[in-house]
């Protein structure tokens, strides 16, 4: 018999729970088993679900495979009615410690194949506490799951249910204990970050939580926040930006696009001229701050017109990092019964914005030469700066560590020192 295989698709928090996953394996003593965790963002993420499937059974002919994640949540008939797959779990079930020793009992005896529940009736979410993902650098702490808006290209509240919180003093006391264990980074993470304790008593802000954790943990050194809904940022939010340097200062807005129309037919609560001024407002706060973003390329309806406004919220917000999606209609999605775009276009479009993101990045690595960061070491070679930008080292340094750090130059996408 052999230890649990774990194969991760899609976002962070996935890669979060996959950890979660893995321990909670182990406690329950399941064998000789490949778990794989789907994502349903996109049409095409679920299609490589089913190719990495098929893959792993040819690979593990004699383990059991079981699917979870969102795609098992949202479709769990497409991923039973594969033959390679013995058994999917429900997003709610896989964080749960019985499914796990159900699993490992099935072994000698039996338990039900298909375990999918409702996850619309799921009112609360537990804090993993995850040690890092395999590494000394940093640690990743959920603070929130779900979603309770209903954007018409999004799969994902379907997938994880409406947003509930984790409370503060569980955060806290998460926070505490990795800084004890020589944590020196910790990175709060969830699905709608701002939406964060609409659920709890008094229903506190993500910037109470913020500024309670610095706080509370006066020795954590570097504190980080996953993607924001900018629109739905507090002010204490912007308080903590303005005068906590412990808050690192990037930011990964999820922006979507950038006209007014498609805006609106994405059913974002935000409008174009409402992201300039929150990237406006951000930087004068903070002169230093650097803003990661999503943006979707070719969603149905977009014209060469709407396109050009996307393009140019790259440089109206000052974005370094894109993340790019070329729209696909996804099933179950308002915007798939819109009228799309040719995917020519979306493909082309989707290349403009990457190469305009890589111009950002060039300046943006080119304004730090000679300056000097903390950078915290990822291994004994790379290293992240404050910004989350990529430093090289010739001479091996202490991984885990932050190490004050003179920019010298730029190799590709990194900066070297």
């Amino acid at each position: 018999m052999s230890a649990p295989k774990f194969s991760n698709h899609g976002c962070r928090l996935n890669m979060y729970e996959t950890e979660a996953m893995k321990e909670l394996a182990e406690q329950a003593g399941l064998q000789n088993a490949v778990i794989v965790n789907t994502c349903a963002v996109t049409t095409e993420a679920v299609r490589k679900a089913r190719q990495d499937i098929r893959k792993l059974r040819r690979e593990n002919p004699n383990a059991r495979l079981i699917v979870t994640g969102c795609a098992a949540q949202t479709e769990p008939a497409t991923f039973t009615a594969m033959d390679e797959v013995d058994a999917v779990i429900g997003n709610t079930e896989k964080m749960q410690g019985d499914t796990w020793q159900g699993l490992a009992a099935d072994f000698i005896g039996d338990s039900e194949a298909v375990q999918v529940n409702d996850i619309m009736s799921v009112t609360e979410t537990a804090g993993h506490l995850i040690d890092g993902f395999g590494t000394r650098s940093r640690a990743y702490v959920q603070v929130q799951n779900g979603c309770d808006h209903r954007c018409t290209f999004c799969i994902i509240p379907y997938g994880r249910g409406n947003s509930r919180s984790v409370p503060a003093g569980v955060v806290v006391d998460q926070i505490k204990r990795l800084v004890d264990k020589g944590y020196n980074e910790v990175v709060l993470t969830g699905v709608d970050m701002t939406s964060w304790g609409g659920d709890l008593p008094s229903a506190p802000k993500l910037g109470d939580l913020v500024m309670r954790i610095l706080r509370l943990v006066p020795d954590l050194p570097r504190l980080r926040i996953s993607s924001i809904d900018s629109i739905e940022v507090d002010e204490n939010l912007m308080q903590a930006i303005a005068t906590e340097p412990r808050l690192m200062p990037h930011l990964h807005l999820s922006l979507q696009h950038g006209d007014d129309m498609i805006l609106k037919r994405m059913k974002r609560r935000h409008l174009r001229d409402d992201a300039i001024r929150f990237a406006e407002d951000a930087k004068k706060l903070r002169p230093d701050m650097t803003f990661g973003a999503d943006i979707i390329a070719g969603f149905p309806t977009e014209t060469e017109a709407m396109f050009a406004n996307s393009l140019a919220l790259v440089k109206d917000c000052d974005l370094t990092w894109l993340h790019v999606f070329p729209y696909s209609p996804r099933p179950g999605t308002p915007a798939a019964r819109m009228p799309q775009v040719n995917g020519k276009a979306i493909k082309a479009r989707a290349a403009t914005l990457r190469a305009a993101g890589q111009t950002q990045v060039a300046a943006h690595l080119q304004s730090q030469i000679g300056r000097t960061h903390q950078v915290l070491m990822e291994n004994a070679h790379m290293g992240r700066t404050e910004h989350f930008t990529e430093v090289t080292f010739e001479t091996a340094q202490i991984e885990g560590q932050i190490v004050p750090t003179l920019i010298t130059g730029v190799q590709q996408n990194q900066l070297t020192a």
